[in-house]
């Protein structure tokens, strides 16, 4: 995962903090020298195994070198030297990274107390008690709340991308799914006509070469609507879709039958219903072996029957699992099946 915020390498420069207990070594302020000594230079080696092992993902090592962290610190903070009071915030630092949620709040305050504690029972002012535990709990959780914001900065660019990655997924799937409605239905149309072309050749080469030119349109009109769809275009509206669906079914030999009310539906639902009467017919002439079909619109309630095979067990093909997703978006609903013929009804808001 991409970490943002700041890094490891961010928290080691603190360690500067423990200047004035070396100051104080190397002056001989501290007696015994040696033992003190040890103890700086373990605190200066847990610290950095703290920063380094929490920003490596290694949280119960880390959590181990913290609790040697505070069992150093609170055995040098008991020594002679007040200087050595310096090296409290260091120990609440590595407390903001290495632990998370509100375990990091409830040790900050425990430890803000001891030190109180340990520096009073030392005899410090309550100037230098007040600037020590200040600085000892605000250190803590100021390191605990800016990598918590980084944290959830993090997670939400991440979610950010995903929804991206999801919306062109869906835009595919519905690019896919506007290119199956628009060829299907095309493709349906010239192979119904290629099949008059193939009856009348024989017998009536003028409508035969009438039948011809109708394929050479509509194969022509496929590659506008596919350049329509691939622009963003969706659907024809209904009127065309109707006047297509007529010359259609008439070419398939389908006696049609087409009732609409005179009430004009909002775009939205106009286009969608252009979209179900073109995916409606389109079934009609190739699965249903139909001899009638009625369309009938009142309002915006669609309604297309045959007289046909009924329903099968792929009733609900591709194309009319396109059709529902886009009626229920608009918040509608479509019925589909039939026993003796096939229904296909569509009712918008």
């Amino acid at each position: 995962m991409r970490r943002q915020g700041p890094g490891e390498l961010a928290f080691y420069p603190w360690l500067l903090i423990a200047y004035p207990p070396i100051s104080d070594l190397v002056e001989g302020h501290v007696r015994p020298a040696l033992p003190a000594a040890l103890g700086v230079v373990g605190f200066a080696v847990l610290y950095v195994l703290c920063i380094r092992l929490s920003f490596r993902g290694r949280r119960r090592a880390a959590a181990v070198a913290l609790a040697g962290l505070l069992v150093v610190i609170f055995l040098l903070l008991t020594g002679p030297a007040q200087n050595w009071f310096y090296l409290a915030p260091l120990m609440t630092i590595a407390c903001g990274v290495v632990l998370r949620g509100r375990s990091v709040y409830l040790l900050l305050t425990v430890l803000t107390l001891a030190l109180t504690a340990v520096m009073w029972h030392s005899g410090a002012g309550w100037a230098s008690i007040s600037l020590a535990t200040w600085g000892t709990a605000t250190g803590g959780l100021v390191v605990s709340v800016v990598l918590k914001l980084f944290s959830v900065i993090t997670e939400l660019q991440e979610t950010r991308e995903e929804l991206a990655r999801v919306a062109v997924a869906e835009e595919r799937l519905r690019f896919s799914r506007d290119l199956h409605d628009l060829l299907g239905h095309t493709l349906s149309v010239m192979v119904v006509k290629a099949e008059a072309v193939r009856r009348l050749a024989p017998r009536d080469a003028e409508a035969a070469a009438r039948q011809a030119a109708d394929i050479e349109a509509v194969g022509r009109k496929a590659l506008t609507e596919v350049r329509a769809a691939v622009s963003g275009y969706r659907g024809r509206g209904l009127a065309a879709e109707l006047a297509s669906a007529r010359t259609v079914l008439a070419d398939a030999g389908i006696a049609a039958t087409v009732t609409v009310s005179e009430d004009r539906p909002a775009p939205e639902a106009d286009a969608l219903l252009g979209w179900a009467v073109r995916e409606g017919v389109t079934n009609v002439v190739r699965h249903s072996a139909a001899r009638t079909c009625e369309i009938t619109l009142e309002g915006t309630v669609l309604e297309i029957r045959d007289d046909g095979r009924g329903a099968g067990p792929g009733a609900l093909g591709n194309g009319l699992r396109g059709l529902t997703e886009r009626v229920v978006a608009l918040g509608g609903t479509l019925e589909a099946g039939g026993g003796d013929g096939f229904v296909l009804r569509v009712t918008l808001p």
